[in-house]
């Protein structure tokens, strides 16, 4: 294996470490915005039956002055009948009278159907009201949970940062580079060992003079699938890096 991986494979492990993070906070983040996204279309439920009952409310008020308006016409027309002699003329304010009794009777079935309704929408107002206090009540030790988490999450990050700045001090420039073309391409590990003849990146069985490139250890090697780079993880060069420390648990595991 070559020597200039060693570094960067502990810096693989401090890179995966900060993915890992990064993909917790983006779905903490996506937690706050959901119960942000919940109290604002509770609002804006609230706006809009508040703005369809006030609606209701000046219709009934407009039904209500139309009757009004009526009462004090038949009460005028009962008036002039009172006083009225011809039959014509009689007949003619009782067909007029008639004519607004009907109209009144229509407006009040209106404003009944309107009242009616209003309570219907008052309801469903109040149960709104209630879901937005609840909301707001349940969400604040949840949002403060999800800030202090983020908070957290950012401190451990600039730790892990900061140890990878220190190790990419020591690291070959030109590796380093390639290396961090590739893990900003697939935001997974990109050197990764050969298992078995397989890439253990892309899962995908190699040739046996592939393998012997990686053995030998004299250049990069690329797998020919997923552009990973390969290395022999029996290399004794990897004892002391953080990738011999990770194979070793997972033989424990194994066993």
């Amino acid at each position: 294996m070559q020597e200039s991986l060693k570094p960067i494979l502990d810096i693989q492990e401090l890179d995966i470490k900060m993915i890992r993070l990064m993909r917790l906070k983006k779905q903490r983040a996506k937690e706050l915005q959901q119960i942000e996204s919940l109290k604002t279309e509770l609002l804006e439920q609230l706006e809009s039956k508040k703005h369809e009952v006030s609606s209701i409310n000046e219709n009934v008020a407009s039904l209500e002055k139309k009757v009004t308006s009526l009462n004090e016409k038949i009460k005028a027309l009962e008036a002039r009948q009172s006083s009225i002699k011809k039959v014509d003329e009689f007949n003619a304010l009782t067909q007029e009278m008639t004519a607004a009794e009907k109209e009144k009777i229509s407006l009040e079935h209106q404003i009944s159907n309107s009242v009616d309704k209003r309570v219907a929408e008052e309801e469903i107002l109040e149960k709104i009201t209630q879901s937005l206090k609840s909301s707001e009540l349940n969400s604040k030790e949840l949002e403060k949970e999800i800030k202090y988490s983020i908070e957290k999450i950012n401190e451990e990050g600039q730790g892990l940062k900061k140890d990878r700045d220190l190790l990419a001090q020591d690291a070959d420039e030109e590796t380093l580079k390639i290396y961090d073309r590739l893990l900003r391409n697939k935001k997974d590990r990109v050197i990764v060992p050969i298992e078995n003849r397989t890439c253990s990146g892309c899962h995908i069985a190699l040739t046996a003079q592939h393998e012997n490139l990686v053995r030998k250890g004299k250049n990069l090697v690329f797998c020919e699938h997923c552009s990973r780079i390969h290395y022999w993880q029996e290399s004794e060069a990897l004892e002391g890096s953080a990738a011999a420390t990770k194979r070793r648990r997972r033989k424990a595991i194994t066993s």
